[in-house]
């Protein structure tokens, strides 16, 4: 199925539910994997032939996923690769999954296109409520174009930065 473009989503919340570890392959561009491998070891990652990649377990989910009461979670939550940061949201500078016109997304003068992966159960489809518009789609375009690296409206709430400030 193809991404759907982000002004098809009402809203999105992250709910912990560990879909977006479970069968896709993560790739690691080199920082990342130097990071996982000094950190980890090695076995934490899987050689390609061209790309390096987070190793899964044999239920084919990330080697990173743990279910803590209920909840699947990221052991990798501040150190995450880009690719973990940014689903299920799909960034790039071209329309790579049509309908250009839905999903460009205006920073400054220029336009990215923005998909999201509908098997992502946190989305809600619609009109874009003003919490996504204002918070959560700014953060995800910062993070892909690197303008921001710690996450507090794009994870899930048991890691948010807005609510560790709660507590």
């Amino acid at each position: 199925m193809l991404p759907i473009p982000w002004s098809q989503v009402e809203s999105w919340n992250c709910s912990a539910c560990g879909l977006c570890c479970k069968g896709y392959e993560v790739v690691l561009d080199f920082p990342e994997w130097l990071n996982i491998v000094k950190n980890y070891g090695v076995d934490y990652t899987q050689p390609g032939v061209s790309k390096l990649f987070l190793r899964h377990k044999s239920d084919d989910s990330c080697v990173f996923l743990h279910n803590q009461y209920g909840n699947w979670l990221c052991s990798l939550q501040h150190t995450k690769p880009m690719a973990c940061k940014l689903w299920p949201f799909k960034i790039s500078n071209k329309p790579l999954y049509g309908r250009a016109s839905q999903a460009t997304y205006h920073l400054g003068d220029s336009k990215l296109y923005v998909y999201v992966d509908s098997a992502c159960p946190g989305l809600r489809w619609g009109n874009p409520n003003l919490e996504f518009l204002n918070f959560v789609l700014p953060e995800f375009v910062d993070l892909a174009i690197g303008k921001r690296r710690k996450q507090a409206f794009t994870t899930s709430q048991l890691f948010s930065a807005r609510t560790w400030k709660l507590i």
